[in-house]
């Protein structure tokens, strides 16, 4: 404090600071970057464990049989699907009764924006299936959910035949202290919304759904069931749900336990666990493992029926089995055996999960990194913005004109007008708000004078918008008369720079991934951009790391991680194919990268491009 509170000191420093300023940002961009590829080092990592002392012990006897029966009871409901082209919704309830119980349906409607052309839906009618095994020895106040979406074709109907199976294998216990709620829900996400809405009284998007006849106690925990083949390779665990939430990290180590005790071979990202950490390739396997952590967090849309359990604080994670002809296969009986562990342990809780991590990331199933370790990474890129903005705030108290007694005169000849900074900054969030109403109130008429369908108009709309945005400068210097100052560019950096530092910081907190692939892109411009720079290659560099480009550079980084690479033009289609998705999961289920990218960080980069053509 005596560093600052000493005027010749505290100026020493400054100068200091603005002297080395580029230099340090540098730095500081470097160790953010370095500190997050080290994060995937085992040595840097720390291991699971178990915090909640009532699922500590993996001590209890699994004793499922009806692998086999669960099998016929899968191919029963296909035939019955198939029959009635859709959610066999009379079986389902004759065959939950048969099983002991109390069975519910719930009928929903739900109209799109515009059509889902990935699914070939626009009008959404469906009805979910669901009952409730009773607590034999509780007075019935808290519940866990089992469940599995009726998908179409021959898809995840294994995953139905052994819910049915758990059901009434469970039915025969007499240990159990909460209500277990086995659902089959239609329409994936859609039918999984609804009925959380109809359980717990709310709607939030509009959804059209008949009330819950039935209903057990407070949720505490629920898994999504996945199941496309008789024979199992290995089981895969997703964690990421809507808008980056995570569920506590005890479930997973919990689904992590039980599989190493009944020697089921277990995945994260698709991905097996690797020892050899100390090898260039084993190091690499653990990045992108984390990557595609990231990736998927960023997205902020749920992938799996699970996501929309987290907003509603229930503990949810997503079970998917995956047969990749290995020659090592797991039972449809084991994976009873899994889910029975599961739920016993999950029995046990009394009082939600709470004691362990929420924020984390995962190189592996064994091992995870904690917020504390994570947040330094881009710790250090925010600290780029900070620098910037005391150099930018010393530039302009340094230009100033002052008097002999150290006043600032009253009237500075090169002091920029209120309207040449206010201009460009209100016409960069009009921008940004054409970018987010007009693409979907606007296809109707795309449509009448384009050949093209309306999900292709909501999506080139937000394109020719977007592109159209390009333009602002061009826009700002007609409305405002007169060149600009050369204060003013540096006051209106000033504004941007610490526009984004608040907003990748909340960004940051709410969903790290989304917030550090934000920075990686942003700061490097925040940081260095000037009306003096080479203004062609600048322009391009901008482009190359705007939003837009960003986001397509993440659709092939994700392929490429996942090991399925894709050409330039599928690369394209598969662009269009996730911003037409980002626009109906805001609209479906209150995803928040959309209007996060089209009203505020759209609009921030645009007051950078201004900054670029500033005359």
């Amino acid at each position: 404090m005596g560093l600052l509170s000493d005027p010749n000191r505290r100026r020493a420093l400054t100068k200091l600071l603005t002297r080395l300023n580029a230099p340090i940002c540098v730095v500081c961009y470097m160790a953010g970057v370095a500190w997050f590829m080290g994060l995937a080092f085992e040595p840097f990592t720390l291991r699971t464990y178990m915090s909640e002392n009532a699922m500590g012990s993996t001590m209890v006897e699994e004793r499922f049989p009806a692998g086999e029966r669960a099998l016929a009871t899968g191919k029963e409901f296909a035939a019955h699907k198939r029959k009635a082209g859709g959610m066999p919704v009379d079986w389902l309830v004759k065959t939950m009764q048969a099983r002991g119980l109390e069975v519910f349906t719930q009928s929903f409607t739900r109209t799109l924006p515009f059509p889902d052309e990935n699914k070939e839906r626009y009008m959404v009618r469906g009805t979910n299936v669901y009952g409730i095994l009773r607590a034999p020895r509780a007075p019935r106040t808290e519940a866990l959910v089992l469940t599995a979406p009726c998908s179409p074709g021959n898809s995840n109907n294994q995953a139905v035949g052994l819910l049915l199976g758990l059901a009434q294998y469970f039915r025969s216990q007499i240990f159990w202290a909460k209500d277990i709620i086995f659902l089959v829900n239609e329409h994936d996400l859609i039918g999984t919304q609804a009925w959380l809405e109809g359980y717990h009284h709310t709607n939030t998007t509009g959804m059209d759904w008949s009330p819950l006849q039935g209903r057990g106690g407070s949720i505490q925990a629920a898994l999504s069931l996945e199941l496309s083949s008789d024979e199992i390779t290995s089981m895969d665990l997703v964690l990421e749900g809507l808008n980056g939430q995570l569920p506590n990290l005890d479930l997973a180590n919990l689904f992590h336990a039980f599989c190493q005790k009944i020697s089921v071979l277990c995945t994260i990202q698709g991905k097996l666990q690797r020892n050899d950490w100390d090898t260039a390739s084993g190091y690499s396997h653990a990045v992108q493992t984390m990557s595609l952590m990231v990736l998927k967090q960023a997205s902020g849309r749920p992938w799996g029926d699970h996501g929309l359990f987290l907003r509603y604080h229930i503990e949810a994670a997503t079970l998917r089995g995956i047969n990749s002809f290995r020659q090592y296969k797991t039972d449809i009986t084991t994976i009873g055996r899994l889910l029975e562990g599961m739920y016993r342990k999950l029995n046990n809780l009394l009082e939600r999960l709470h004691q362990s991590y929420f924020f984390y990331l995962m190189p592996s199933l064994s091992r995870f990194v904690s917020i504390g370790y994570y947040m330094p990474a881009f710790g250090l890129l925010a600290l780029i913005l900070v620098l910037r903005a005391l150099d930018l705030w010393v530039q302009l108290g340094a230009a100033a004109p002052r008097t002999e007694e150290g006043q600032v005169e009253a009237e500075q000849a090169s002091s920029p007008g209120i309207l040449s900074i206010l201009t460009p900054v209100v016409i960069s969030h009009m921008t940004g708000v054409a970018l987010y109403t007009l693409p979907i109130l606007s296809q109707d008429t795309a449509v009448e004078h384009f050949p093209v369908s309306k999900t292709e108009a909501v999506v080139l709309t937000a394109i020719a918008i977007y592109t159209a945005g390009l333009a602002l400068p061009h826009n700002t210097h007609r409305l405002v008369s007169g060149e600009g100052t050369e204060q003013g560019w540096r006051v209106l950096k000033l504004v941007a720079v610490l526009y984004l530092a608040v907003l990748l910081s909340c960004t940051a907190l709410i969903n790290f991934s989304l917030g550090f692939i934000l920075a990686l892109t942003l700061v490097p411009l925040a940081a260095f951009i000037t009306p003096h720079v080479p203004k062609v290659l600048s322009a391009f560099l901008m482009v190359v790391l705007s939003p837009g480009c960003t986001l397509l550079f993440c659709v092939f980084l994700f392929q490429e991680l996942q090991e399925m690479p894709v050409s330039l033009l599928e690369g394209w289609v598969l662009y269009l194919s996730v911003i037409s998705q980002g626009i109906l999961d805001h609209a479906l289920y209150g995803s928040l990268l959309y209007p996060l990218l089209a009203l505020l960080v759209y609009p921030c980069w645009l007051l950078l491009w201004n900054i670029l053509f500033w005359k």
